[in-house]
């Protein structure tokens, strides 16, 4: 196969790009969408000539490119690294790009399978995707016939825990297990074998097969915004109403920057009823919040009303007050406002009639000053403590420690921190999910919903 020089398609890119009339910034934004890794100044040096770029990134902002002048009507389109007059097929890494994003392209939902199997032959792979349920604890394979995979106790599940990979080998060949994430967010694991016996333990395969489960995750996620077949994989009996409703409110369960990363868990998922959380994530600070109410429509009004504070820059004590404001009479909604200074770990936080944060250190939980204020309003008193970096600051719903047993025995703040110590290693999370999972195997019959959020500081 023959390829372009570089130079050329650099510079029939940017002529390309010029008539596109996109600007840097919207280019940038396509080409992340396709699976790119670099930053909008790298992609302004190439544009100009200060420097290279590998040949898959160049075709990634070719195809960017393309679709927008797909858009338009007569220019010519930016050329591809290898030469279209060769008349020959795209082989390996390259293949399987361009037969996941051609595959994509306005596929429905359930055919990403498909798709993504004939990706994975480009490479000499089959592929299957697996998604986790909404209660977290199965893998649900996207396959037809496939067995589903427990989270606790199967090789796949301890992928999916720990967002790693691993390999098997007690079947026929051996098998190649990685996480799926869109972003940070784990959404399941692929199950990857090599068809023509290829070494699963090959550092240049195995590159590859994280490069694809990048893309995928990515195209899992977009997919399912406008259709329903994977979320009816993902769904293992009906959601009520209210759920729905608040599932649609709440952000990823997942979130990181390079000096923070949260993740959440909400329960039961199909009988959510009055709990949500929320999360913002910037260079100078985590800004965190959960809300508990006996009414759906009460906490999504608190939900919009912090939100709305929040994306008008108006501070911690100013939310807190916004979100009073909001419910007026309302007396039935509690929770808690947090943030943290990922510069300094200095952490602040309100609570309305909910407990306190609690903050981990080395797997124990500190003893935190400042007493929560009967509810939203203007006045309270901020908390404050200082983090050490590893530090996790965890809000619960009070579902979480009001959970009793079939005694009447509450879960309680002791084995919260018994749950909360005994993973004090693993991501943010699994944290949550673990807690979770250990408060609905507490409760004979749950009254509350169960939320936690939890966030660990990682400074640079």
């Amino acid at each position: 196969m023959r390829f372009l020089p570089e130079e050329e398609q650099r510079r029939r890119l940017a002529a390309c790009f010029t008539r596109s009339e996109l600007t840097l910034e919207q280019l940038w934004f396509r080409y992340f969408a396709l699976g790119g890794s670099l930053g909008l100044l790298e992609l302004d040096a190439y544009l100009n000539g200060l420097t290279t770029l590998p040949r898959v990134d160049r075709d990634m902002l070719a195809h960017a490119v393309n679709e927008r002048l797909d858009e338009l009507t007569g220019p010519a389109r930016a050329p591809y690294s290898h030469a279209a007059r060769d008349g020959k097929l795209l082989r390996g890494p390259l293949r399987a790009l361009v037969d996941l994003l051609e595959g994509a392209h306005r596929a429905p939902p359930e055919r990403l399978p498909a798709v993504v199997a004939e990706a994975g032959r480009a490479l000499d792979l089959a592929i299957d995707v697996y998604l986790t349920d909404y209660d977290q604890r199965t893998l649900v394979p996207l396959r037809p016939g496939a067995d589903e995979l427990d989270i606790e106790t199967t090789p796949a599940g301890e992928v999916f825990r720990h967002a790693g990979t691993t390999v098997t080998r007690d079947g026929s060949a051996p098998v190649l297990w990685t996480i799926l994430l869109d972003g940070v967010e784990r959404l399941g694991v692929l199950k990857i074998v090599p068809a023509d016996g290829a070494d699963l333990d090959d550092a240049a395969l195995r590159e590859q097969c994280r490069w694809l489960a990048t893309l995928l995750g990515h195209l899992v996620t977009v997919t399912t915004q406008y259709g329903d077949g994977l979320d009816a994989r993902r769904r293992r009996r009906h959601r009520s109403s209210p759920a729905e409703l608040l599932w649609q409110s709440l952000p990823p369960l997942t979130g990181a920057t390079e000096s923070v990363v949260v993740g959440a868990s909400v329960q039961p998922a199909y009988d959510l009823r009055g709990t949500v959380f929320d999360y913002a994530l910037s260079e100078k600070r985590a800004q965190l919040a959960l809300f508990d109410a006996s009414a759906h429509t009460d906490v999504v009004t608190a939900l919009a009303a912090y939100r709305t504070a929040r994306h008008d820059g108006t501070a911690l004590a100013g939310q807190f007050a916004a979100v009073g404001a909001e419910l007026g009479e309302r007396s039935g909604v509690t929770g808690v406002l947090a943030e943290v200074d990922v510069r300094t770990g200095v952490v602040r936080w309100l609570a309305a009639g909910h407990p306190a944060p609690l903050l981990v250190r080395d797997g124990e939980v500190l003893p935190v000053a400042g007493a929560a204020a009967p509810g939203f309003g203007a006045g309270a008193s901020v908390a404050e403590a200082r983090l050490e970096p590893g530090d996790l600051i965890v809000l619960c719903s009070r579902g979480v420690g009001d959970a009793r047993d079939a005694g009447g025995e509450a879960f309680g703040r002791a084995r919260i921190a018994e749950q909360l110590g005994a993973g004090a290693g693993e991501l943010p999370p699994e944290i949550a999910r673990r807690l979770a999972r250990a408060v609905l195997g507490h409760g004979d019959e749950l009254r509350r919903d169960v939320g936690v959020l939890v966030a660990r500081w990682v400074p640079r």
